[in-house]
């Protein structure tokens, strides 16, 4: 629950971070508009009541003042500083207004973003899973590594898929695209990726996926979905990617372990339970030489 709470944060920051990146220019002309009111008024500004000029202080509060149609200082008499009272309401609210709408919005009514925001929220992923194919072995596959705490990303071919919707309410950006075109890869992130997992229903379809990963991000560690024995081997051993046979959602904690780079030969639930079934070697000054497996 602690964890969970975590991701919902972390994920609504991501959904800042995408939203002051596309009002930046609306808040820039904003920013912009009263800095420059400021240095007018702080630079040319006189009270024949005081006699003196305004503060920097005071000079920045009244321009932005005005931007909401208050007055700090009186009506000036020089034309210049008189164009400020009449540019700052404008295009300072306009500005101001024109990013608030945008955020309450994005933030509200978070199904209406489009595609360009699925882009940008993957643009700010880093070392994360790539999901293809948002079938149900895909999808519980999503579920799998959100469990163990991954960042994940899908790209989905079909919009109408039952589970884009499902999958973008647990936070997940879901990228609506052909996985075997390789700029839908780059807009999942695959030069950061750190594993991706093909898990469409048609085998050569995963090869072509896995293969163009490799040739975006060599590094990259690649779970592939395979469904004939033989040609799997084939696959494993010619080009050094792990390869898994599908023909239940039983598949989807292996893909997720595998992902994680952890050597995981099987898993199965008991229950509500994930149990792997791992390999490891036990080297000549290890701990657990001489034990068996009651004392390990």
């Amino acid at each position: 629950m602690r964890w969970w709470i975590r991701h919902t944060l972390w994920a609504q920051w991501r959904d800042l971070r995408v939203l002051l990146h596309e009002t930046r220019f609306a808040l820039l002309i904003f920013l912009g508009i009263n800095l420059l009111g400021m240095v007018l008024f702080r630079l040319f500004y006189f009270s024949a009541e005081t006699g003196q000029t305004p503060d920097w202080g005071t000079a920045f509060f009244a321009t932005f003042a005005l931007n909401f149609f208050e007055t700090v200082l009186p009506f000036p008499p020089q034309w210049y500083l008189r164009i400020l009272y009449f540019l700052v309401p404008i295009i300072g609210l306009s500005a101001v207004a024109d990013s608030v709408l945008k955020i309450w919005t994005a933030l509200v009514n978070k199904h209406e973003r489009g595609e360009k925001w699925q882009v940008a929220m993957a643009s700010t992923f880093n070392k994360h899973v790539i999901v293809c194919g948002l079938g149900k072995v895909g999808f519980r596959t999503v579920e799998e590594l959100l469990k163990s705490r991954r960042d994940v990303v899908a790209i989905e071919l079909d919009e109408k898929c039952a589970f884009v919707e499902q999958a973008r309410t647990l936070g997940v950006p879901v990228i609506i695209a052909d996985a075997r075109r390789p700029d839908s890869l780059r807009k999942a992130g695959v030069e950061r990726a750190d594993s991706i997992i093909p898990a469409t229903d048609i085998e050569l379809t995963n090869l072509d996926i896995a293969l163009d990963a490799r040739e975006l991000n060599p590094k990259i560690k690649v779970v592939l979905r395979m469904f004939d024995p033989d040609l799997a081997r084939r696959v494993e051993s010619g080009f050094g990617i792990r390869t898994t046979f599908s023909t239940s959602a039983l598949a989807a904690p292996v893909f997720a372990a595998a992902a994680m780079r952890l050597d995981v030969k099987h898993s199965f639930y008991v229950g509500k339970t994930l149990l792997n079934v791992s390999e490891i070697k036990i080297q000549p000054n290890s701990n657990l030489v001489g034990m068996n497996i009651d004392q390990v």
